[in-house]
C-alpha cells in the first residue's frame, strides 16, 4: 500500500549561476509541501557563493563539471528517497509544485516519471528575468491555476523539471549517460526512454513553474552545434531515441541555424552553432562522430565562433 506521504528530495545541478540559483532556492523555501532534502551539486565553491542554505535539509556536493555527472552525484546521494525532483538552476517552481507532485505519484503508482507544465520558457527566447518569472508565478497563484491530478503520457520528461520514482530507477539500474558531456544535450530524452521500461512517463499541468532560460554558464555555440548532431545519432545507435524523432530534431536545428545565420539573435550564437553542425556532419562522414569529441574542439575555434552563449 502506498503511503499518503512520500520521502521527497529535490536536486539542483548548478554551475556559474549563483543569482538564478538563489531565486530557485527561494521558490523551494516557499513550497506548501517542503522537500525532505535539498541536494545542491556544484563544480566549485564559486558556484554557490553568497547563498544561504537551510542547514539540516540541504546537502552540498561537488562534482566534475557536466550536467550528467552532477545529476548522477545527486542520484547516488538521494537513492534512499521515494521521489527525486530535478530542477534546473533557473527553474522557478510554483508554490504548490511539490504538493501536487506528491499527490500525482501517490495517485498513480504506475508512473515512473512526471514532468510539469512550463508556464513561461525563456530558453526559446532572450530569457526571462527572475523578477518577471516571480510575477508569472504570482499571477498563476491569483488565478487559481490547474489543480487536477490528471496526467498525459509523453515521450520524455523536460530536463528543467522532471521527477522520478526512485524504486523504478533502482529496478533498472538507470543513471544519466556521462558520455553526453557538458550541458548534456538530450540527456533528459535518454534517461526518460530507459526509465519507460519501468513505468509511465507523464506530464501534468498541476505541477508548474517558469524556466528562466538563463544564458550564462552554458557551453559555446560551436560545442552546442556539434552536440545537436552528435547526441541524437549517438542515442539512436544506443536505442534510446527513435530515428524519426532524431532526424526531425536535427533537421529543425540545422534549418534554424541556417535561416538565422545572416541575422542571428543577439542572445544566440547561430554562426557558432552552424559551424558545430558542419564539424559534426564531417565527423559523421568520417565515421568519427561521438558526443565526447565535442571536448576536443579547440578553444581558438570556439572563440572564433563569437560570444560563448548557448540556447
Amino acid at each position: 500500500m502506498y503511503r499518503n506521504r512520500l520521502r521527497l528530495a529535490v536536486g539542483l545541478a548548478t554551475v556559474g549561476r549563483p543569482d538564478s540559483l538563489r531565486a530557485v532556492i527561494g521558490c523551494i523555501r516557499s513550497q506548501t509541501r517542503a522537500p525532505d532534502q535539498l541536494v545542491v551539486c556544484a563544480t566549485c565553491p564559486r558556484d554557490i557563493a553568497g547563498i544561504q542554505f537551510d542547514e539540516g535539509i540541504t546537502t552540498r556536493l561537488f562534482s566534475e563539471r557536466g550536467l550528467t555527472r552532477q545529476r548522477n552525484a545527486i542520484l547516488r546521494h538521494s537513492s534512499h528517497f521515494d521521489v527525486l525532483v530535478f530542477f534546473d538552476d533557473d527553474f522557478l517552481a510554483h508554490p504548490t509544485y511539490l504538493e501536487m507532485l506528491e499527490q500525482i505519484f501517490i495517485a498513480h503508482p504506475e508512473v515512473a516519471m512526471v514532468t510539469g507544465q512550463v508556464a513561461a520558457d525563456g530558453i526559446i527566447g532572450p530569457g526571462v528575468s527572475a523578477a518577471e518569472g516571480l510575477r508569472v508565478l504570482a499571477d498563476m497563484r491569483i488565478n487559481s491555476g490547474p489543480t487536477t491530478r490528471d496526467v498525459v503520457d509523453v515521450y520524455n520528461g523536460y530536463g528543467c523539471n522532471m521527477s522520478v520514482r526512485l524504486s523504478a530507477v533502482r529496478a533498472g539500474g538507470i543513471a544519466f549517460d556521462e558520455a553526453l558531456p557538458l550541458y548534456g544535450w538530450l540527456e533528459d530524452v535518454d534517461f526518460s526512454r530507459r526509465l519507460a521500461d519501468y513505468g509511465r512517463i507523464v506530464k501534468s499541468p498541476a505541477a508548474s513553474g517558469v524556466h528562466l532560460g538563463v544564458k550564462s554558464g552554458r557551453q559555446s555555440g560551436v560545442r552546442l552545434g556539434y552536440s545537436q548532431i552528435a547526441n541524437p545519432i549517438y542515442l539512436v545507435r544506443k536505442g534510446s531515441f527513435a530515428w524519426r524523432k532524431a532526424i526531425l530534431q536535427m533537421a529543425r536545428n540545422v534549418a534554424m541555424n541556417v535561416a538565422r545565420y545572416p541575422r542571428p539573435e543577439p542572445y544566440i550564437d547561430r554562426r557558432g552553432r552552424l559551424r558545430g553542425n558542419a564539424l559534426a556532419l564531417k565527423d559523421f562522414m568520417l565515421a568519427k562522430l561521438h558526443p565526447e569529441r565535442v571536448l576536443s574542439i579547440e578553444n581558438a575555434l570556439v572563440s572564433a565562433s563569437g560570444r560563448e552563449l548557448q540556447q
